[in-house]
């Protein structure tokens, strides 16, 4: 049974962004939000309402002037021109390119942009929030460019072709008009999809146009999906780490706790705790925790020695990254905001700010790409060493046990492919956040690339799951190979070593033929492709930890 999530109930979590995304669980809105929300929602219709009847009315920005570097030119009359702004808005904005984001972050940003407006103080009605809730449950997605944000004045652009689907012109439009979205799958346009789900398309209020469009959404969708995939991805990156640490005979005392402690970083610490609980039990690390090593000197290569110094920081940077994402996700991000019941000795309740601004988000992001490059950056390392027979303590060269040395590739190629990908992710952790152009006659004269810094996030995870991925399929041949080397059989390795080994040859390639031990060359490219997506499911992080449990 789907689980629901209630606007207003209490924040909303990066789990529940997540549940709602991919899970299927269902959003829905609280009576607390809609008596919140009717508070500005009334504000706003008593100005139309004296507008109506021709009474003397100062022009507020949004709903009745113009926008941007045109506001204040001039006040409008009346409550339907108020209504045709909001219309011609989103039309005017609806002027993305590039391919269509991934579904997921269109319906990320959806429950962004709900969870904004239900905080009170946009003026929209609660049917805008409805309409977005029946269209999440029901399956229609609307279709959106990747490029056009700035990350400032909100996502403008891609949240346009969202309303695009979602409202209509009151005097009626051409259905080319409606945007482009897919029900349940299938693309169609807007208003195809809205009337397949039996959604009523919305004439837009006063306001409701840039309420919709005027905000951090997209931005923070796609940033906060990348995080809820690093974090994943962290803790599958110590699984392969320990896997390859172990294959390659490591020394233990790197991860002995008062050697952490003595330094004191949270991250550091956590990561050395769980290197611990990975290799415990292996016969194959040398020295630890009330073990003296064999080998001298007792120093492994930074790649396997300093794992908890390099994923350490990384954990710490993605808990603050969460902090800032789970605040955004329920920040009201419009501008201006609406406080009707508020600012004592005011007339003017509306008031003008930057909360679009996306700083924050794109700060986050940033960071975001910069941490996970890292993980990327160490093990692409121990990939290169385990495949080099004078650094991998007597495994056989490229990982194969060839009949005739030099006969067959092994893994060499799949090491050039973590290069190449890694290296697109120092291209792309290039900071966003440092540029900015202006806009809009030099109004809107510094912005923040959110939007752009988010995507970039969204790619560099995407690249490292292949990287640790490989990690995972290499460290598994490897170990096996030290097996026989040693003539030993699985129970000498760790419990969680054994556990991924065993679900991992229990796996078929995307092919349909088994991953198996790589005994001479074969077409890698679907092992390749089932191992990221075990990673990036989830399945190799569990292995280990209900091996470990």
């Amino acid at each position: 049974m789907q689980t629901a999530v209630i606007l207003g109930e209490r924040p909303v979590t990066l789990d529940d962004l997540v549940a709602v995304t991919r899970a299927g669980s269902r959003l829905a809105l609280s009576d607390a939000s809609r008596t919140a929300m009717r508070v500005s929602e009334d504000w706003v219709a008593a100005l139309s309402a004296r507008m109506d009847r021709g009474e003397p009315t100062q022009a507020i920005y949004s709903i009745n002037t113009g926008f941007g570097s045109l506001s204040g030119r001039q006040a409008f009359g009346t409550s339907a021109q108020a209504r045709d702004l909001s219309r011609r808005l989103v039309v005017s904005n609806a002027a993305g390119v590039g391919r269509h984001l991934d579904a997921e972050v269109v319906r990320a940003a959806m429950v962004i942009r709900a969870a904004s407006l239900a905080r009170g103080y946009s003026a929209v009605r609660a049917e805008v929030l409805e309409t977005i809730l029946a269209m999440l449950d029901r399956g229609v997605t609307p279709a959106v460019p990747e490029y056009g944000s700035l990350g400032a004045s909100g996502d403008l652009i891609p949240l346009a072709h969202l309303a695009l689907v979602m409202s209509r012109d009151e005097a009626g439009e051409a259905e080319i008009d409606s945007g482009e979205a897919a029900y349940q799958g299938r693309p169609m346009s807007g208003a195809a999809a809205m009337a397949a789900a039996g959604i009523e398309r919305l004439v837009l209020g006063p306001k409701e146009g840039l309420a919709l469009l005027n905000g951090t959404s997209f931005s923070t969708a796609q940033t906060a999906l990348a995080l809820a995939d690093a974090e994943n991805l962290l803790a599958t990156a110590e699984v392969a780490a320990a896997m390859s640490i172990e294959a390659l005979m490591g020394f233990g005392d790197a991860f002995i706790p008062e050697l952490h402690e003595a330094r004191g970083h949270p991250g550091q610490i956590e990561c050395a705790a769980n290197l611990r609980r990975l290799l415990a039990g292996s016969t194959l690390v040398d020295g630890g925790i009330g073990r003296d090593p064999v080998r001298q000197p007792p120093q492994d290569a930074y790649s396997l020695r300093c794992v908890p110094q390099v994923l350490g920081p990384v954990r710490d940077t993605l808990k603050f990254i969460r902090g800032i994402v789970e605040t955004e996700i329920n920040a009201a991000t419009d501008n201006p905001l609406i406080f009707a019941d508020r600012l004592p000795g005011r007339n003017l309740k509306a008031v003008s700010g930057g909360n679009f601004h996306a700083e924050y988000v794109a700060f986050a992001a940033d960071f975001l790409s910069i941490a996970v490059t890292e993980i990327g950056n160490i093990a692409e390392r121990r990939l290169f060493r385990l495949n080099d027979g004078t650094l991998n303590r007597g495994l056989p060269d490229m990982l194969v046990a060839s009949e005739h040395v030099g006969m067959d590739c092994g893994y060499m190629l799949p090491q050039y492919l973590a290069a190449a990908l890694v290296s697109d992710c120092k291209t792309l952790a290039h900071p966003d956040s440092v540029d900015s152009i202006p806009t809009c006659s030099n109004q809107e004269d510094h912005v923040s690339m959110a939007n752009n810094a988010g995507r970039h996030a969204r790619q560099i995870v995407k690249n490292i799951e292949n990287v640790v991925g490989i990690e995972v399929l290499m460290a598994a041949q490897a170990l096996e190979l030290r097996l026989a080397e040693r003539g030993a059989g699985p129970e000498a390795l760790s419990p969680a070593a054994r556990a991924v080994l065993a679900m991992l040859r229990a796996t078929a390639a995307t092919d349909g033929r088994p991953i198996d031990h790589l005994t001479r060359d074969v077409v890698l490219y679907p092992r390749l492709h089932a191992a990221t997506d075990l990673v990036h499911s989830g399945a190799v992080r569990r292995a280990a930890q209900d091996a470990m449990a």
